[in-house]
């Protein structure tokens, strides 16, 4: 003979049609909630660039200025974009290798970073002048801030450090046959420069000691090649 089901109460059996009818509805509605990401070649079906409907000027300074955009972006999304327009830069992989082809010495400096609140180890780098050739003011930034010169240069990658809010597109330039001379950095600037190998200056970033974005790219992006050119 059944139980008796007092009301308010439901027996075990209901129960877990109950339960089953839950997880059934919490995976199907699990489903419509994931994106379905396609396998293969990274390419987009939306192309092109945002309509500007409106521009303002919010802050202008030396180094950059901060515009506030209405747009409607490829897609037909329509939004405010606060952004940071800059020159761009050049960065500059400057790499020793006369000595050891396996393991190169890499042009380092240490500098103190205001916005970061701490000193950093970098590569070279500099901003642009408006309209200022990247390769010209790569060379011009590895001799200010480290004396070398180099006899043989490669453009490397170009990136956007953070395109969400900011212009600036870095360019990195492989500089190589290293020739040293005097520096002349700006008077703001308190440069200490060091040579590190590269094995030493990897093991330095596997262990977190280096957090700035354009070394990690450059020198990540560069050992890689490295790797891939001895196994050829």
């Amino acid at each position: 003979m059944p139980k008796k089901v007092k009301a308010g109460q439901s027996s075990a059996s209901d129960s877990e049609a109950n339960s089953e009818k839950v997880k059934s509805h919490s995976k199907k509605a699990g489903k419509t909630k994931k994106a379905k990401a396609k396998k293969g070649k990274i390419a987009g079906k939306v192309t092109g660039t945002a309509q500007v409907l409106s521009s303002e000027v919010v802050f202008d300074g030396r180094l950059f200025r901060v515009v506030r955009d209405s747009v409607i972006e490829p897609g037909g999304k329509e939004g405010v974009r606060d952004v940071v327009r800059h020159n761009g830069s050049a960065v500059i992989l400057a790499v020793d290798n006369s000595k050891s082809k396996k393991d190169p010495w890499i042009v380092m400096e240490r500098q103190y970073r205001h916005a970061a609140h701490r000193f950093l180890w970098e590569v070279p780098a500099g901003k642009l002048d408006a309209g200022e050739d990247p390769l010209a003011g790569a060379k011009r930034e590895l001799e200010e801030e480290t004396g070398y010169r180099a006899k043989k240069w490669t453009e490397l990658v170009e990136y956007y450090a953070s395109p969400g809010f900011l212009g600036e597109s870095m360019k990195v330039f492989l500089a190589e046959g290293l020739v040293a001379g005097d520096a002349r950095p700006e008077e703001d600037e308190l440069i200490e420069l060091r040579l590190v190998k590269l094995s030493e200056l990897l093991a330095t970033i596997e262990k977190g000691g280096i957090m700035d974005g354009k070394t990690l790219s450059s020198v990540l992006l560069y050992a890689r090649l490295l790797e891939k050119k001895r196994r050829k």
